[in-house]
């Protein structure tokens, strides 16, 4: 008998899949050159260490660092964390990473879910550590107030050169451009579409056939595109084109979220400002047009119905990329697609949905809440009476554990002092905004007893004395899909999710035509 021994063969290695995050705020070329040096630095420092390899070089250029949702490179590199083609990643600093606090802490912690620790280079923190997110969440914080500091210096210089009459907007409307001086300048062939638009509409044609006609006759707009509704009732709104200039249209707020102004802050106007384009009475006429148009609808400006037209209208959201649903007529009928799908097919995979399916699907799930009502509806109502009951309760608790965790993070604090990890005035700053946080917390416990609780309460009730009285339905009933839905997820073209109002998520069938 032979005996043969086979050696053992070692394994192998796999290799540490390393990323980096890089990001500037502005797109001149100064910011452009350092964007590109970081990239180049985390590159050079990959290739240094032979148990890495690069899972991707992943930026953001000329986007603000205080709200993670509208940068680009940020959110693809979380979906390759997210799906595990990432172990580790890079970046410069916190504030390049971000300069919202909540974001920031939120982002680490869905990371470390997926084992997937951050290295900050400016600060080395890794947050691998146990003891690091205290110190992400000060340093996050300084950055943020940062951050909401330039933000009230850039407001305060802005609001003072808007008096003086010296401020320009950072870009000119169609049919502007801005000369050497800095001042309005008329640009004759984009003035003349201008006038054209407004002479269309005097002249009795639609809003959408006005866009038609401009895309036959091959005039693109300012970034090339076709003339959409909404871009021709910009022009029609734009109060530049009979020369005069209103500042604040919109605001920021203390979140950094931008916001349409509608009384909330001062809004200055500038009358002949510049030299107009459209006539005082042809801007006029215009819009008594317009108006005239809306009253014959039955729509005021400022009501729901002017600012949702549509039942479905920002409620219907993407289940793969988050994105709001756009209306289509198409040639089978009216359809809902994906926002995102439509600017670019391969950045998202949902196709469109009839919306006669939204509107079977939401029969279906009120004729099934109407038949098991006793059975789902009614244990959930007497669930929430017995927790809304002691909710004050509740949050009086989580007020108080709050707090302790406050204390044990004074304490942690005063380690990280002595260890020379923080210096003294990021130690001052952060237990003054713990004491702030502590104060806020016991103010909202003393008033917890005048709190009226139970929204989700109300509208479970509100449902529940429907459904008690309802008949079967045959049909779709609009006012009933406004009343109780808050939105609908699209988890594919087969299945969507209704979230009630009153806190359910109640999933139902797609019916679909595939038909392109």
């Amino acid at each position: 008998m032979t005996v043969k021994t086979i050696e053992a063969q070692p394994a192998e290695k796999k290799k540490f899949r390393v990323a980096a995050y890089c990001r500037v705020s502005t797109d001149n070329d100064d910011q452009r050159e350092s964007l590109e040096t970081q990239k180049a630095h985390y590159e050079a420092w990959i290739r240094l260490h032979s148990e890495w390899e690069c899972a991707g070089i992943f930026y953001d250029f000329g986007i603000t660092g205080t709200k993670a949702d509208v940068r680009d490179g940020l959110q693809a590199l979380m979906y390759e964390c997210r799906i595990g083609r990432i172990d580790y990643v890079l970046t410069k600093s916190v504030s390049r990473f971000s300069r919202n606090t909540t974001d920031c802490l939120e982002l680490v912690r869905e990371l470390l879910s997926y084992n997937v620790p951050i290295y900050f280079e400016k600060e080395k923190l890794d947050t691998g550590s146990m003891e690091t997110e205290l110190v992400l969440a000060i340093l996050s914080s300084l950055a943020q107030e940062e951050s909401e500091s330039i933000s009230k210096n850039v407001k305060w210089g802005n609001q003072k050169r808007i008096k003086n009459g010296r401020y320009r907007a950072g870009t000119a409307p169609y049919g502007y451009t801005f000369d050497s001086d800095g001042n309005y300048a008329i640009i004759p062939e984009e003035a003349d579409i201008v006038r054209f638009i407004f002479e269309s509409v005097v002249s009795g044609m639609g809003v959408h056939k006005i866009g038609k006609e401009l895309d036959i006759r091959g005039v693109q707009t300012r970034r090339g595109g076709k003339w959409s509704t909404t871009t021709i009732m910009g022009i029609l709104n734009n109060e530049k084109y009979v020369g005069d200039v209103r500042y604040n249209k919109t605001y920021t707020d203390d979140n950094f979220r931008r916001h349409r102004n509608k009384g909330d802050v001062d809004s200055p106007e500038v009358k002949d400002h510049h030299e107009a384009i459209i006539s005082r009475e042809m801007y006029a006429t215009a819009h008594e047009v317009l108006e005239q148009r809306l009253r014959e609808r039955g729509i005021r400006h400022d009501d729901e119905k002017y600012q949702r037209r549509f039942a479905f209208s920002s409620k219907i959201i993407c289940g793969e990329c988050g994105t709001t649903f756009k209306r289509q007529v198409i040639s089978s009928g009216i359809s809902w697609c994906c926002k995102k799908h439509i600017a670019d097919k391969d950045s998202c995979s949902m196709k469109f949905i009839h919306e006669e399916a939204f509107q079977s699907a939401f029969t279906t799930m009120l004729n099934k809440l109407i038949f098991t009502r006793k059975i789902m509806l009614r244990p959930y109502y007497n669930a929430l009476r017995v927790a809304g009951s002691d909710e004050n309760l509740q949050r009086i608790m989580s007020l108080k554990e709050s707090i302790q965790k406050n204390s044990d993070r004074k304490c942690e604090l005063k380690k990280l002092r002595v260890k020379g990890i923080i210096d003294a005035v990021m130690y001052t700053q952060e237990l003054n905004r713990i004491e702030k946080q502590n104060e806020e917390s016991r103010r909202e416990i003393q008033s917890l007893g005048n709190i009226e609780s139970g929204l989700m309460l109300r509208e479970t009730e509100k449902l529940l004395h429907y459904i008690d009285t309802a008949e079967v339905q045959d049909a779709y009933n609009e006012k009933l899909f406004i009343s109780f839905v808050d939105s609908i997820i699209v988890y594919s073209r087969d299945s969507v999710g209704f979230k009630l109002k009153c806190g359910l998520t109640l999933k139902e069938a797609l019916c679909t035509d595939t038909r392109s």
